[in-house]
């Protein structure tokens, strides 16, 4: 199989999204897609041409856009501090906290069609930031990372526990930990401290339900 250029990338996402303003974040406008059926089942068709995961930077997640409207209306969390957007998807994280003030914000995913969404949105958005496809669970978190951000993180069992022993060690170093979940299964509330609480309109396409109250807590 052939790895898609980044030019591939970028097409791709311009042809299956549109500019759109998520509803719990109007500030921003990111490319997204209109329904998860049909881009879905394209990935699946398209998979064995140019390796498309599936495409969680098509959506604004629910976690996500509770994590960027705190930082819209809490800019003091991340102004003037460098950040870390983990798991960024669509990257509504990541732009939120350049928009709020940070000094620099690399978003994070291991899959790299989420560095081209992240460019797109972050162009439209008249930001910049940084981009990964590293898996960062493999190391330490980065010493120079004074925030990190993680939305929609605790859909999967493994997956959540790693993540969030992860985010543990970001803690036990100094960072500050911000986190966006919509009540998902593997999310731990014990140990935690919330900090916001919203409802967050969605999709049942996304969801169980149209609205999902939401939360941004922090690790202590």
């Amino acid at each position: 199989m052939i790895a898609p250029t980044p030019e591939a990338r970028r097409a791709f996402i311009l042809e299956n999204t549109r500019p759109q303003r998520p509803p719990h974040t109007p500030e921003l406008e990111l490319r997204l897609a209109d329904e998860i059926t049909p881009i879905w089942r394209l990935t699946e068709e398209a998979l064995a041409e140019i390796g498309l995961p599936p495409p969680f930077w098509a959506f604004a997640w629910a976690g996500g856009q509770a994590l960027a409207r705190y930082l819209l209306d809490h800019p003091e969390a991340v102004a003037g501090r460098r950040a870390i957007d983990f798991a960024s998807g669509s990257g509504i994280v990541a732009i939120a906290a350049m928009k709020a003030g940070a000094a620099r914000v690399l978003a994070a995913d291991i899959d790299p069609f989420c560095g081209a969404a992240l460019a797109v949105n972050a162009e439209a958005n008249g930001v910049a930031c940084e981009f990964t496809d590293a898996d960062l669970l493999d190391q330490a978190p980065p010493a120079w990372a004074e925030v990190i951000l993680a939305g929609d993180i605790c859909y999967e069992k493994p997956l959540a526990a790693r993540v969030m022993a992860w985010l543990g060690a970001a803690r036990a170093e100094g960072a500050t930990v911000l986190i966006g979940d919509p009540g998902r299964s593997y999310f731990p509330r014990e140990g935690l401290e919330k900090l916001a609480e919203y409802q967050v309109p969605t999709t049942r396409e996304l969801e169980d339900m149209e609205v999902k109250k939401t939360a941004v807590w922090t690790l202590p």
